[in-house]
């Protein structure tokens, strides 16, 4: 009976796991990983280069505000969990300049 148990456990444990490692991979685990959201910032479509001051303020007044908020929230995560994973401290840097982390 205790083998049973342990199997019905582990392999339950393995579901659980599985099912949230699926819903966070789908569309990335913020804003800053959607590209959609992210593309009007860069110059090219690989985003590895950034638009000028003048572009980037214009990119981020033409977004609503709860992508701002979600923008800004997700790269004062980003700054408060820094470690070599962090992959936009460019682009939160410049949205810190432009007043998004007020």
């Amino acid at each position: 009976m205790n083998i049973k148990m342990i199997c019905f456990g582990a392999m339950t444990l393995s579901m659980v796991a599985g099912s949230a490692l699926a819903a966070g991979g789908g569309t990335g685990t913020s804003a800053l990983d959607d590209p959609a959201k992210m593309q009007p910032f860069y110059t090219d479509s690989s985003m590895k280069t950034l638009r000028g001051s003048d572009d980037f303020t214009k990119a981020w007044k033409a977004m609503s505000p709860e992508d701002q908020t979600a923008m800004t929230t997700a790269c004062a995560d980003e700054v408060k969990n820094a470690n070599p994973t962090n992959t936009h401290p460019e682009f939160c840097s410049s949205v810190k300049l432009i007043g998004g982390g007020k």
